[in-house]
């Protein structure tokens, strides 16, 4: 019997589409959970700590990183970004998958970490133009943030081959069920 990866990691650019689809995972699938982040970036309204993530002064996360409690973590616009060791085990001690919304860098990590465990899906933007119109849409941001993050996303959409899967996100449904198709396969040994 393959091995049933453990921990689903979902990267692409910001605005890329990670949070939605590893929402419709969870609906569909109720033993994959969350992985909630640890951040020190301001709440966005609407946010709620431990749900959202684990908003943490600078102070809390870097003694945290010197406690050596994250498997992976990262500084990204000026922002400190990261996971837990906790958030891992508790999965895997309650039997659950985990399905992480992370960078690329994190991504590796978790890989590393986790060799036998990790999946790892690249979500590529059709082209940077449609990612900026995605960015621009959110509202969130400022132009400069914006600036910074499709600088970035050049830098990711580099490291897409060092992915399991690449899936562009071109039509959001079509995207959806390609995703689904990759986890069942290798996750729960099932072909859509």
């Amino acid at each position: 019997m393959p091995n049933n990866k453990r921990l689903i990691v979902l990267s692409s650019p910001s605005g890329g589409g990670k949070t939605t689809v590893a929402r419709f995972l969870m609906q569909q699938y109720p033993s994959i959970r969350f992985s909630i982040s640890a951040t020190t970036r301001s709440k966005r309204p609407n946010e709620k700590d431990g749900i959202d993530y684990y908003f943490l002064s600078r102070e809390e996360f870097e003694s945290s990183i010197n406690a050596h409690d994250f498997v992976e973590y990262e500084q990204i616009f000026d922002n400190y970004y990261g996971t837990l060791k906790s958030e891992v085990e508790k999965a895997f001690g309650n039997n659950e998958l985990l399905i992480f919304d992370i960078d690329v860098k994190g991504a590796f990590s978790i890989r590393q970490n986790y060799p036998k465990d990790a999946l790892l899906i690249f979500l590529a933007p059709p082209s940077l133009e449609v990612l900026e119109e995605r960015l621009r849409g959110r509202s969130t941001e400022s132009e400069t943030q914006i600036q910074i993050r499709l600088a970035r996303a050049k830098m990711e959409l580099d490291t897409a081959g060092d992915f399991d899967y690449v899936v562009v996100n071109n039509v959001l449904n079509d995207t959806i069920n390609e995703v689904e198709r990759i986890v069942s396969e290798n996750c729960f040994n099932e072909k859509l």
